[in-house]
């Protein structure tokens, strides 16, 4: 990425914080004279004003559009609106960018873009294939429509857009909150809590039967930032880790990384999801040279003594105050 990013303004729009914090600290050690993340409290990129608005401000040479990845599945009550939201910002950004001097613009879907029944490892010939799993599916048709809007923008008006499937992102500074729907940081939180507690048991949902692929953070932004300077196809663009893993082992792992002993039982009343996911990342390594670098284990461990020491501080900071008092 040596001068390719030098003296460009890049508008990242609001996705995962983790991934957009990597991702413009990369960016502005490569030269970037101006990264902005555009959160949705700030500019609802589904209205075309504020679209345009958003780029008069900012004048982007490049785009990233992170936001509806890695979100969480979709309830009832708001499967409407989710949709409507999902497909007009692509849409209104998409258009306005191919009109208005964007050098190129990278979209970034998720893995339930693919059919529920698509061979495993999962390549991008197979995306159109079916129907994705049915509680993803209007997430993922939402996300593959952008891709046919990409594609039609490129071919009518020449602009270079691309589309790009990640797999799973995990690593330091990503959201453990309670309910959160990524499986890393729910494993760590558990765990790490039933150390702290002196727990001799640990229930997880579901079998641990599944197999799941994860990819580093580091290597997911780099990925993402080789795709928009290299990589110039129409058709969608794989980003994993290149191994399958499966829950089983991902909890075992964490559970032996944060110290815990005891015993760890599964609720198989939980749903396990699809049985297999994982991405084929051959033609990422060929067009771009995409080659993850972080091993699973040693990203867990950077992730579990983070969490540890983040919340440490945070617990340290709400702890009432003594006020010093003398002899």
């Amino acid at each position: 990425m040596d001068g390719y990013f030098t003296r460009k303004r890049v508008v990242i729009t609001d996705g995962p914080a983790f991934l957009e914090r990597v991702l413009a600290q990369k960016l502005v050690k490569s030269g970037c004279s101006e990264v902005t993340v555009v959160r949705k409290a700030a500019c609802d990129l589904s209205r075309r004003e504020e679209v345009l608005r958003l780029l008069k401000q900012t004048r982007p040479d490049f785009i990233l559009h992170l936001a509806g990845w890695g979100a969480r599945p979709v309830r009832a009550v708001e499967a409407a609106d989710s949709l409507y939201s999902e497909v007009m910002m692509a849409t209104e950004l998409i258009d306005a960018a191919c009109r208005h001097d964007v050098q190129k613009m990278a979209i970034l879907g998720n893995i339930r873009c693919y059919p529920a029944n698509a061979p495993v490892p999962l390549r991008e010939k197979d995306l159109f294939g079916g129907l994705p799993e049915a509680s993803h599916a209007a997430q993922g048709m939402a996300k593959r429509l952008s891709l046919l809007q990409a594609r039609a923008c490129r071919e009518q008006y020449g602009f270079r857009c691309v589309f790009l499937v990640a797999t799973n992102a995990y690593g330091p500074g990503d959201a453990f909150e309670a309910g959160t729907c990524r499986v890393i940081p729910a494993l760590v939180h558990k765990f790490v809590d039933a150390v702290e507690s002196g727990a001799k048991e640990v229930t997880l949902g579901g079998t641990g039967s599944p197999t799941r692929d994860f990819l580093h953070v580091e290597d997911c932004s780099e990925g993402i930032l080789l795709a928009l300077e290299r990589y110039e196809g129409p058709d969608a663009l794989n980003l994993g880790s290149g191994r399958e893993v499966g829950i089983h082992e991902l909890a075992r792992s964490i559970a032996r990384l944060t110290g815990y002993s005891g015993q760890i039982l599964w609720d198989a009343s939980y749903p396990d999801g699809p049985t297999r996911r994982i991405l084929d990342i051959g033609r990422a390594q060929r067009e771009i040279g995409f080659r993850p670098q972080i091993k699973l284990q040693d990203g867990l461990r950077e992730t579990i003594e983070w969490y540890r020491a983040t919340r440490g501080r945070l617990e340290a900071a709400t702890q009432p105050k003594m006020a010093a008092t003398g002899a």
